[in-house]
């Protein structure tokens, strides 16, 4: 039983588009896909042996995914029927399978081509399953979108992936020279309008015997030049139009190409997108992405140039809101890199998965009624604005993580030369109790650090095997350690402070008095006479 092939099958020859009448029958006449052609490789195997497994045909439009299996069913003799996905289902798909079952029975097997295989759902898809291992067809679905997102599991394991690269600019040009021979004419071109014909369709066959159509069509009596040719055959710009899988390739490329610090691939990419009419706004999404992934603390100024240019392009609308983009693409390509943030994240949360009964410490919690509090929630927490620096030394992590580190900063600009220290100096006062603002020198608190400082220095000496009988805490003489030396600041300030506002005091009670003085003798005088 032979099937359709297409739609144009019964039409007169001069009437059916170039691309039609081009369509290679049988895998000889090909043009690209040469990696399909190796030695063990689909293409080549099924010319050799005449057998073919079901397959799925990935890339993107224009490839040749339809003439390849056509071109495949030619080769075993096999029956060939074409479905499109976006107009037929399960019912259609029945009427296919009963037709097979009755070829089979002939001694002939059935090629079923599915165009836009992944515009069916999930159950449309399973449908295919028991036919597929019955043997009653032999799948060729053909895909412009990632199968490992829009096919299922199952149909993914019972087929074989196979990828249609685009063609190259060499087989465009093969293929251009192919229509001049079946055409029997040539085509009006400069060579440098048959370069940008290779050029400006994307590997897309299709797009090219159209242009090439479009010309002859035109009659010009002179070889067009490439100005000319975008007249006579217009293209969109841009290779991934509606192609969700090209757009997030570019995505990508863009997204890598800034936290590779590569700024002229980034404002290139950048550029793709805007030629093939992708959303500004889905790509300053991107950058700001990469601010806060790659550049983070090293530069937080990037999620603020970021955060800039959506706020500009919202504002400017889309044509002029490409200059605010491409400043902050160029910003967050040329900034210092730093994945801290995001590592130290993806650490806490795998912490958090691995221990989801985990609770904060009693005084850390919440206690808005008396029964919560008689549990014991809240007591004892230091409010640390109570204390010097605004800083209290008590422990917020849970007791079994004491001295949890997860935050690394980077080797990388503002991070380096201003959080780290930071940090370090915050986590080495992390579980030490810290004297309050209002707590003289010598205080409890003071001593309790001497006392502790004195303990971990004998505990260094014993381990050592010297003597105990060593200064409370190792700095050079006359020096302060950190924490001693903020106390001390922040007393002599304070006493600064006070000293400042008693002379104040008095200067301000003195000139008082010198004012009354004389008017009290001015009063004596007026009195005497």
């Amino acid at each position: 039983m032979s099937m359709p092939t297409g739609l144009f099958e019964h039409a007169d020859e001069s009437y059916r588009p170039l691309a039609e009448r081009l369509r290679p029958r049988t895998l000889d006449e090909l043009i690209g896909q040469k990696h399909l052609m190796v030695r063990g490789a689909p293409l080549e195997v099924a010319r050799r042996t005449r057998k073919v497994q079901s397959l799925i045909l990935h890339g993107p439009p224009g490839t040749g995914k339809t003439t390849l299996a056509r071109a495949l069913a030619n080769t075993m003799d096999a029956d060939f029927v074409a479905m499109s996905a976006t107009n037929a289902g399960k019912a259609e798909l029945a009427k296919v399978v009963e037709q097979a079952r009755a070829a089979r029975l002939r001694g002939r097997s059935t090629i079923l081509f599915l165009d836009e295989i992944h515009r069916w759902n999930r159950t449309q898809q399973d449908a295919l399953l028991p036919e597929i291992e019955s043997g009653n067809i032999t799948l060729i679905g053909a895909t412009t979108e990632n199968p490992g997102f829009t096919l299922v599991g199952a149909l993914r394991s019972r087929a074989r992936i196979v990828e249609v690269r685009a063609l190259t600019h060499e087989d465009i040009l093969e293929l251009l020279a192919r229509a001049e021979s079946v055409e029997h004419k040539r085509l009006p071109l400069t060579p440098e309008a048959r370069a940008s014909i290779a050029e400006q369709c994307g590997g897309d066959a299709r797009m090219a015997l159209g242009m090439a159509e479009a010309v002859w069509m035109s009659g010009p009596d002179h070889d067009l030049t490439p100005e000319e040719l975008n007249v006579v055959a217009p293209v969109a710009r841009g290779r991934h139009g509606r192609n969700a899988e090209a757009l997030y390739d570019l995505l990508s490329a863009l997204h890598k190409a800034m936290r590779g610090s590569d700024v002229d691939a980034a404002l290139l990419y950048t550029a793709m997108l805007l030629e093939g009419g992708e959303d500004p706004y889905a790509i300053i999404r991107r950058v700001q992405a990469c601010a806060s992934e790659d550049v983070g603390l090293a530069d937080p100024q990037a999620m603020v140039q970021a955060d800039a240019a959506w706020s500009a392009m919202l504002r400017l609308g889309p044509a002029e809101g490409r200059l605010p983009l491409a400043q902050a693409v160029i910003y967050v390509a040329s900034a210092p890199k730093s994945n801290s943030a995001y590592t130290a994240l993806n650490g806490a949360m795998a912490l958090a998965r691995a221990n989801p009964t985990l609770m904060p410490p009693l005084h850390m919690m919440n206690a808005p009624t008396d029964y919560q509090r008689a549990l014991g929630r809240k007591q004892g927490y230091a409010y640390d604005h109570d204390y010097a620096r605004a800083y209290s030394g008590q422990q917020r992590l849970p007791d079994e993580f004491a001295g949890l580190e997860l935050y690394t900063p980077s080797a990388q600009g503002y991070e380096a030369k201003v959080l780290a220290p930071r940090v370090a100096h915050w986590r080495a006062l992390r579980g030490t109790p810290q004297p309050l603002a209002s707590e003289p020198e010598g205080g409890a608190v003071d001593a309790r650090l001497a006392q502790q400082a004195g303990e971990k220095a004998g505990q260094k000496a014993e381990a050592q095997g010297t003597s105990p009988v060593i200064p409370a805490i190792s700095m050079p003489p006359g020096v302060d350690c950190p924490a001693q030396a903020m106390r001390k600041e922040d007393r002599a300030a304070r006493k600064k402070e006070k000293t400042a506002k008693a002379d104040a005091e008095v200067k301000s009670k003195g000139g008082a008095k010198a004012a009354r003085t004389p008017a009290r003798s001015a009063a004596q005088k007026g009195g005497k006479a």
